[in-house]
């Protein structure tokens, strides 16, 4: 099998600069592609619920909640044929640049008027986003090679730019949206991810050689099956679409459905190819069981995330107070405490989190941020009683839930991604993380569902149920946090079978 060898560029993680120019043009991208992101997630639902006459979809309650678990599942899903094909096809940066221009043809599909144009802006935008984040992570990880310190650092500095978009894009589109036009917002999205791909074009020199092919590009045969195989897939799917629009079958529900169903069915068959692999010993795959409660804990701690962006948003807009001075706010606005705690908070995380749970790490780290979830969801439950009777809340029951919420994120993000680095050895790192975007994906699709039976159950029961499972999962987590900690631990476990080494470059972090 041919390789490309890949190496950092000249100058750069050995530069007496601290960041060079090529990491500000990575953090750059980054700011402006979760620009598009967080702004679109702002207003999605609100859109999709607002009547009409008024430029919206009109879509009922419950498919606009379910609408946006759908689309995160999806995001997530394509996440790991988008990394593939950085790895063994086009090469990050190419990869880069062709989820940019996709993006932004779906942030201009969302910002045209009708049903069918949404679908497919969101079907483009999981496509890009998912071609787009990887690779955006890859390249972060060639240009600083094998200096961790500088790429720790690194990250955690481009996380703060995240989170500037995650605060700013709310309030530029929400305002837009929600004051304006729907339509205009989207495309104030797209300019930013259209700006994307133009300073992605633009920078290749800063890069040198990296990312420019693939690392391990597919040998002639097996990219013909590949790309055959792909045309029958694609010639399948689109019959069927077809033929269900023709029929009248295609709705907002099906492809709810359908995404929900994905979501379900492919983290079972990504685990189960990881844990069949031959390659693993006994004590790989005892590690691996022992992580299946972490990733199914995952799954329910991001579900109940995910309500920011849908039944969260919709309580801020026809339950809480918004008025400041006879002005009132949008909706969306609300949606910027998470991430303002997260910038104020961080710091006091980063010096926390290696004190807490120093035996019992993982359990004890998941226990609290599923607690502080569902009692976040608990509260919640009161917050919809208080409103049941048509009554305006204050916006301080949505600023506490989400302040629960950045602890968590706080906690859980990091903590997942850290231990799931040493489950496998590190020739299976990539494949790990990949499993954490399917888990992801899980939360998602599941939410989707679950979302709609606040149609039929009163919202207090809702969030009560709720809360009370992502906190009987924490307490479990903590009950069990020594037999989870056992099971982590590394052994000498012999192979299950003699094979020789796996030879495959080492495997990149998944964004």
């Amino acid at each position: 099998m041919s390789t490309i060898p890949v190496t950092p560029a000249s100058g750069d993680p050995t530069s007496t600069r601290k960041y060079p120019r090529w990491y500000a043009t990575l953090f750059a991208l980054d700011t402006l592609e979760r620009f598009g992101f967080y702004g679109m997630q702002a207003i999605l639902v609100l859109y999709a619920v607002a009547p009409k006459s008024r430029g919206g979809l009109g879509l009922p309650v419950a498919d606009a909640a379910s609408l946006f678990g759908a689309w995160i599942a999806l995001f997530f899903l394509a996440s790991l044929p988008g990394g593939w094909l950085g790895d063994r096809v086009l090469g990050s940066r190419r990869a880069l640049l062709v989820g940019a221009v996709l993006s932004t043809i779906g942030y201009l599909f969302l910002a045209t008027p009708g049903g069918w144009f949404t679908a497919i802006g969101l079907c483009l935008l999981a496509a890009g986003g998912g071609l787009y984040k990887p690779n955006h992570q890859a390249m972060l990880n060639l240009m600083y090679g094998n200096d961790i310190g500088r790429r720790e650092a690194g990250i955690s500095l481009m996380w703060t730019g995240v989170q500037t978009s995650a605060l700013i894009a709310p309030l530029v589109t929400g305002f837009i949206g929600e004051k304006l036009s729907w339509n205009l917002a989207f495309v104030v999205a797209a300019a930013a991810m259209a700006l994307t791909a133009v300073l992605v074009a633009m920078s290749t020199t800063q890069f040198g050689e990296t990312g420019a092919r693939p690392i391990r590009p597919l040998e002639d045969d097996v990219r013909r099956k590949v790309r055959n195989r792909t045309l029958v897939v694609a010639g399948v799917v689109a019959v069927l679409l077809i033929g269900a629009g023709i029929g009248g079958a295609l709705s907002a529900s099906m492809a709810i459905g359908l995404t929900g169903l994905l979501s379900l069915i492919f983290p079972i068959i990504g685990y189960r190819a990881v844990y069949r692999n031959k390659l693993l010993n006994t004590g790989d795959r005892r590690r691996l069981r022992g992580f299946l409660w972490v990733f199914l804990g995952a799954a329910l701690f991001w579900m109940i995330i995910a309500h920011a962006g849908s039944l969260l948003n919709l309580f801020a807009l026809n339950h809480v107070d918004r008025e400041i001075l006879g002005w009132t706010i949008p909706a969306s606005w609300l949606m910027v405490a998470t991430p303002a705690f997260m910038l104020v908070l961080a710091p006091f995380f980063a010096w926390w989190l290696p004190r807490l749970g120093r035996r019992d790490n993982v359990g004890v780290k998941f226990a609290i941020g599923l607690l502080l979830v569902g009692g976040s969801f608990l509260l919640m439950s009161v917050a919809t009683l208080v409103a049941l009777d048509g009554t305006k809340v204050s916006p301080l029951w949505l600023v506490a839930v989400y302040f629960a919420h950045a602890c968590g994120e706080l906690i859980v993000a990091a903590v997942t991604i850290a231990a799931a680095g040493d489950v496998l050895p590190r020739q299976f790192m990539g494949r790990t993380l990949g499993l954490l975007y399917l888990f992801a994906a899980l939360g998602g699709g599941v939410g989707a569902g679950v979302v709609r039976l606040a149609e039929v159950v009163p919202e207090p029961l809702y969030y009560l149920g709720l809360g009370s499972a992502a906190a009987l999962a924490g307490l479990a987590f903590a009950i069990g946090r020594r037999r989870l900690t056992r099971s982590l631990l590394p052994g000498s476990d012999e192979p299950d079978q003699a094979a020789a080494p796996e030879q495959e470059p080492p495997q990149r972090l998944a964004a």
